[in-house]
């Protein structure tokens, strides 16, 4: 047997879902049981459910006032009034009370004189004025609810109301997920990995994911790569759940034996799907039961949950499939796709203007990440190879619609007292979500002048006049109005390992093409002070070992420098202090914001604004260490340099 497994056929997922639940019998799989109503909440019915009890069970007040005869009334007129002696003719009724014998309807307080031992009206009652008749609501015997409904809050209330105090329904899908990898670590253990470990969170995602459409959930120890232990905890597994999810080694690696190990307890269904990520998805099942072989990247693990295994898991529940808000978007970045499978791409989603924007996030399988940063995602038909920019698209949001609304949108360069206004915007007392997209200050002013943020953090250098930003925003942006605010002058300079091993001194180090350098994207308004100062020594690109290296963010480069894959990189002090790294310096700059004057009056970014004046924005951003505050809040103007 070959030491690699192959792919059977990679299919649409649609097929693989109707593939599984054609292979399944869910009236033998699925049972009832009898639950209390109280505890009914998002249960099925298993059968029809009828009325033990009418509702009102009596006749009953629907207001307060006076229980009467109606036919004793009819008389009475504006200007011929009609007495009614109390406890006689009418007698005093508080709603809900029970309609006294003999008596037909109410009369509301408010349109009686009280007359002390009677009462005067000048209007007529009619038979079963204000009265809430037997069986007004609900009448014995009669049917409530039917098969394969899904219990809501206001079924409990009829359901009590109708008598019925314990309710047969389907039992939960059950589900087990097994992690495996010798690489795992238990996350409670709260271990601290070392190089070739990563602590195991799937199973925990998959906790959450399990919780939001009501199953029953548990996870195993993580089992180490070997097909016999597998296959223990895989035929353990099956004794007591639904369904079974195996936690990586579902593709095709020497180590990844889930789908040997599923055609050994039960039928091998589905070895890749069509989708992107998410494609080492695999299925099966063993004695009814549903198997499943989830990816081990944590993006493409979500997919194979919410694409795969939650309309399996609604029909089994007799429910249907959850539906995600959907919203058009016009696409902020060219977007390439790979034809032949469908590809998933999570977005960075807010309003700018009267439109929907869309910024593509990275599409590593690997990057958890981009699912806390995105909004929403879009699907990429596999005939496709792409959408391009300014493109209009379909996305299917993770949260409603209405929050989008509370999203400020920034594109261009990052800088930590981004991050921090982000943090202080949530703790607003009305909260504000500050979504970044990290494209250099260039790609923050081409945003700008294509409409798809709302403001753009810039620190671009011109060395002719010496001046920040309003050189480029000139060229760039000649005909877009726009109010330019600073939010600090930062250390700028090189970020070395501790201790500075290489010795570095300054930008002089790089010549001799023996230190290896990692650089800022093209755009990036530090890639553009980098190469200001290294025309400025006399360097040539060509020389410096890693210039074509790229990254897009100062926090990347000091993690390449703390992990040992570059020698040093050009990028803030706070960067550097945040990772506990040494730091030279070569320039400070000017971080400035760039807001279009159409969006000033817009409420967040008026709340974006008055925080960035405030004391309390000054004070955190030089906590943070390497950046001065002389200048934060006020408005730039050309020529001011660093004032």
């Amino acid at each position: 047997m070959s030491d690699r497994n192959i792919y059977l056929k990679t299919i649409p997922v649609p097929e693989a879902v109707a593939t599984a639940i054609n292979s399944l019998d869910r009236e033998k799989l699925i049972k009832t049981e009898i639950i209390p109503v109280h505890e009914a909440l998002g249960r099925v019915t298993a059968k029809a459910v009828t009325a033990r009890c009418s509702s009102p069970t009596y006749h009953s007040a629907a207001m307060d006032g006076y229980a009467v005869k109606s036919n004793t009334t009819f008389t009475a007129r504006e200007g011929q009034p009609v007495s009614l002696i109390k406890n006689d003719k009418c007698i005093p009724i508080n709603t809900g009370n029970p309609l006294p014998d003999g008596m037909d309807a109410v009369i509301m307080i408010e349109h009686i004189v009280d007359n002390g031992d009677s009462i005067i009206i000048e209007t007529p009652a009619f038979p079963w004025q204000h009265v809430r008749r037997i069986g007004e609501d609900i009448v014995a015997t009669e049917m409530l609810l039917p098969r394969n409904h899904t219990i809501s809050s206001f079924d409990i209330g009829a359901l009590l109301s109708a008598g019925i105090f314990d309710l047969n329904v389907y039992e939960k899908v059950r589900m087990t997920f097994i992690p495996t990898g010798d690489e795992i670590l238990p996350f409670a253990d709260r271990p601290t990995p070392r190089p070739g470990q990563v602590i195991e969170s799937n199973s925990q995602v998959y906790k959450s994911l399990a919780a939001g459409i009501d199953i029953e959930f548990k996870a195993t120890a993580p089992v180490n790569d070997k097909e016999d232990l597998l296959l223990e905890a895989v035929s353990k597994a099956l004794e007591e759940s639904h369904i079974v999810v195996v936690g990586a080694g579902s593709s095709a690696g020497s180590k990844d034996f889930t789908s040997r190990v599923f055609e050994k307890v039960g039928t091998l269904l589905v070895h890749g799907i069509a989708v992107m990520p998410g494609k080492p998805t695999v299925l099966g099942t063993a004695g009814g039961k549903l198997l499943v072989g989830a990816p081990g990247y944590p993006v493409s693990a979500v997919v194979c949950f919410e694409d795969v295994l939650t309309p399996i898991i609604s029909w089994l529940s007799s429910k249907n499939a959850p539906e995600r808000t959907k919203v058009q978007v016009r696409l902020a970045r060219r977007t390439p796709s790979k034809p032949g499978l469908e590809e998933i791409v999570r977005l960075a989603v807010g309003k700018v203007g009267e439109e929907h924007i869309g910024v593509p996030l990275s599409r590593g399988a690997g990057m958890i990440t981009t699912l806390t940063k995105a909004q929403g995602f879009t699907r990429i038909a596999a005939d496709s190879e792409g959408v391009e920019l300014n493109d209009t698209i379909e996305v299917e949001l993770f949260s409603k619609r209405a929050a989008l609304d509370k999203i400020i949108m920034h594109v261009g360069s990052h800088d930590n007292t981004i991050d921090l206004l982000g943090d202080l915007l949530m703790g607003a007392k009305t909260p504000l979500r500050l979504v970044s997209t990290h494209a250099g200050s260039m790609g923050g002013l081409t945003a700008l002048k294509n409409n798809m943020a709302l403001f753009a953090g810039a620190h671009l250098f011109d060395p002719e006049s010496k001046d920040f930003n309003f050189p480029f925003l000139h060229k760039y942006l000649p005909d877009l109005e726009v109010n330019v605010i600073n939010l600090a002058i930062r250390h700028q300079g090189f970020i070395v390992p501790k201790g500075n091993p290489q010795k570095i001194t300054g930008i002089e180090s790089l010549g001799n093409g023996d230190i290896n350098f990692i650089n800022r994207q093209r755009g990036a308004g530090t890639r553009i002070l980098f190469d200001y100062h290294m025309n400025k020594a006399g360097l040539n690109p060509d020389t410096i070992m890693g210039y074509s290296r790229e990254e897009y963010t100062h926090m990347a480069v000091a993690a390449n420098i703390l992990t040992g894959a570059a020698d040093c990189g050009l990028g803030i002090f706070a960067a550097a202090k945040a990772l506990d790294l040494d730091f030279i310096p070569l320039a400070h700059e000017r971080y400035d914001l760039v807001i279009p004057c159409k969006y000033l009056n817009d409420p967040r970014m008026t709340a974006l604004i008055n925080l960035i004046k405030s004391d309390e924005v000054k004070n955190a951003i030089n906590k943070l260490g390497g950046y001065e505050t002389t200048l934060t809040g006020q408005e730039m103007k050309p020529g001011m340099g660093l004032g």
